[in-house]
């Protein structure tokens, strides 16, 4: 985290928000989205240095292995942007260099099946698209994570998906969380089939995933690169997997606090889904980008009965449907605070490969 004695600078920003239907190809605007980004891509995925990446064979044989039914958009994606080397290792999403992000996460099946989640990252480092494809032949809208990650989303079967970091820095062999999340959206229909696909998918950090189908099924579960995936029987979660493994983070990203937070509001039966929007839109489940580097981004509900997602901020709603799904730009003036360009992060206390507090 920041030494007490360099705060981070705060600054007003353009944070824009896209919305791009890319129908069944990779078209212009995704490729033109990606030519735009992959020199900031290229930064973070060698920021460990090359070798430190896997190289292609091992990257298209680990698709090819645990995702077999994606392999054949992850070769036409390379060809679309190139067919480099660097940029199909990228694109496998196979051990990436470790990050995390904070995030709160939420499960509703009472009178609607609605998922909740707010998403807290640094603001910069955000791809801020959500994207509408039907690569095989599922329709599915995602927010998007290294161009065809998703960090959230749903399917026109009524799956809706959501990522929180779990909370400990054990770092294993797997994928990047942003393509399970894509792999599930793009392939399970209900959440128990979604379940069972997570227990012969290898992922790389820990993380807590919500699902929510149309069908009224919901759950909470834990994965991580050294257990098994667990159904934890909650309906809430923040930055655990039940007790406090690292407690730098928890105190940083305030997780008790968000989790007895959230506890609260669900179990108010008072409380409805509008209800429930506000309280991840007001403190302590929403973070300010203005006093955290690790801020909400966006709130996001995503109605897994009518698939349509509704991005939330303090000041502003934007309503996007998976069938009359309309492409947009929304431009945002946000404070936010922006870590000293000399900081450099240190987790020396977790090993040399353990995912970094950017704080």
């Amino acid at each position: 985290m920041h030494p007490p004695h360099v705060p981070p600078e705060v600054v007003e920003l353009d944070t824009t928000f896209r919305s791009i239907d890319a129908g069944d190809s990779f078209d212009g605007r995704v490729l033109d989205f990606f030519s735009a980004a992959w020199p900031a891509y290229r930064r973070w995925y060698l920021n460990q240095g090359e070798a430190a990446r896997p190289k292609y064979a091992e990257c298209s044989q680990m698709v090819r292995t645990y995702m077999p039914e994606l392999a054949p958009t992850y070769d036409r994606l390379v060809e679309a942007v190139g067919g480099g080397d660097l940029e199909a290792r990228f694109l496998s999403h196979w051990r990436p260099p470790p990050l995390f992000a904070a995030c709160s996460l939420l499960t509703y099946n009472r009178e609607r099946n609605v998922l909740l989640r707010n998403y807290d990252y640094p603001p910069l480092l955000c791809d801020n698209t959500v994207l509408a494809s039907s690569w095989h032949g599922t329709r599915v809208m995602a927010m998007t994570d290294c161009l065809w990650g998703a960090l959230d989303g749903v399917n026109e079967h009524g799956l809706s998906v959501a990522i929180a970091f779990g909370g400990r820095p054990v770092v294993g062999e797997g994928f990047g969380i942003g393509l399970v999340v894509r792999y599930l959206l793009e392939f399970a229909t209900s959440v128990d089939e979604a379940i069972a696909m997570l227990h012969r998918i290898p992922i790389q950090l820990t993380y807590n995933l919500a699902l929510v189908d149309a069908s009224g099924g919901g759950a909470i579960v834990y994965v991580a690169p050294d257990h098994e995936p667990i159904v934890s029987g909650a309906v809430t979660a923040a930055n655990r997997q039940g007790p406090t493994m690292w407690p730098e983070h928890a105190e940083f990203c305030a997780t008790v606090p968000r989790e007895h937070a959230m506890a609260e509001a669900v179990g108010n039966p008072a409380l409805g889904v509008p209800q429930l929007v506000d309280e991840f839109l007001a403190a302590p489940i929403h973070r300010s980008t203005a006093t955290s580097t690790w801020g909400t981004v966006y709130t996001a509900t995503y109605d897994s009965d009518h698939r349509m997602l509704e991005l939330s901020w303090p000041d502003d709603r934007w309503t996007l449907s998976l069938s009359q799904f309309e492409e947009d730009v929304r431009h945002r003036q946000a404070l936010v605070a922006v870590p000293p360009p000399a900081y450099e992060p240190a987790a020396d206390h977790i090993g040399v490969n353990a995912p970094v507090l950017i704080a």
